[in-house]
């Protein structure tokens, strides 16, 4: 199907006010497009890192809106311009010029299946779409199945490498293993098939612990040797005592460095004496404040690592409890 797009030119102070007057109008899913900053506490609950450079004195805002092919575009439109001319007796609409354009009917959420294709992620590990055929096999390879859904996680970006080369570098058979925001739970099902006697992945998003346990079922790993809930291991007391406390040789965190900070005062007191806590997502201009914590809270940085613009930190715990 074939979707006509109408974008129309506003003004910054009046998107709110345009906004409310198409949603009266019947018309939902606006895309709004400025260049107002988004607040702090927005910047935190998108988990977002690196913010777009803006113009800030750029006053131009477009909102867009779809309509069916059969629809009557002609009316919508002059319903609108009439919404806007009664508007503008009030507040600056800005121009209200109305570009209309064609959209055919995608499937965004799985086109982008078409760019993941099977890689090597290093010399023995391979990471292989659960819907790719995989024709270069070697001996001693650990393949690793992956439908990463909406969950973040495919292996090819430099935190989920860097955590990877990190897990392959110290971890032991018989290790149990904790990690922190596990998403397509690449990391856990890595950790299992390195030998880790245990693993329990945590993340906030139930979705991505669905998407989890579905690779689990897809690697054929049982839930007794890699299992997933959902929480907060920052604040969530019952997630804490579940996950259990001086238990696990290694943390890994994949998260972003403004989680890890807070993470670091609180992650010790699920690890043994000696463990080691493995952090990434950490952007380097941030690598300084997450080492200052990282130390605050009492561990030994064991070895800084950087792959382009990030950076993962593995630390030792050397305390038997008390963080």
């Amino acid at each position: 199907m074939k979707w006509v797009k109408l974008t129309l030119k506003t003004v910054t102070e009046a998107v709110e006010l345009v906004s409310d007057m198409l949603m009266d109008l019947g018309i939902e899913g606006l895309e709004i497009k400025d260049n107002v900053p988004i607040t702090e506490r927005e910047r935190k609950e998108l988990f977002i890192d690196i913010l777009p450079e803006l113009d800030t004195d750029n006053k131009e805002a477009f909102i867009s809106f779809y309509l069916e092919e059969g629809d009557n575009a002609k009316e919508v439109i002059r319903s609108v311009k009439e919404g806007l001319s009664e508007l503008s007796q009030f507040v600056d609409t800005g121009s209200g010029e109305i570009e209309i354009s064609e959209t055919e009917d995608t499937d965004w959420i799985n086109n982008w299946k078409t760019y993941f294709k099977p890689f090597r992620l290093d010399d023995n590990i391979v990471i292989k779409p659960t819907w790719e055929e995989l024709n270069d096999k070697k001996d001693g390879d650990i393949v690793i199945e992956l439908d990463p859904g909406t969950a973040f996680g495919t292996g090819s970006h430099e935190t989920t490498k860097l955590c990877i080369l990190a897990l392959k570098k110290y971890l032991t058979p018989g290790m149990e293993v904790l990690d922190v925001g596990s998403g397509s739970g690449i990391l856990s099902i890595i950790a299992s098939r390195l030998g880790a006697k245990k693993v329990l992945g945590t993340d906030i998003d139930p979705h991505a612990v669905e998407t989890s346990i579905e690779n689990r079922a897809v690697n054929k790993i049982s839930e007794e040797k890699v299992a997933f809930l959902s929480g907060d291991i920052i604040s969530d007391d019952n997630l804490k005592e579940t996950v259990g406390f001086e238990k696990y040789d290694i943390v890994v965190a994949n998260i972003l460095a403004d989680i890890i900070i807070p993470l670091s005062g609180k992650i010790g007191m699920h690890l043994k004496y000696g463990g080691l806590f493995i952090s990434s997502g950490i952007i380097n201009m941030k690598k300084e404040q997450v080492l200052t914590a990282v130390k605050a809270n009492g561990f030994e940085v064991l070895a800084v690592e950087e792959m382009g613009d990030w950076v993962s930190i593995i630390a030792k715990h050397p305390f038997a409890e008390g963080l």
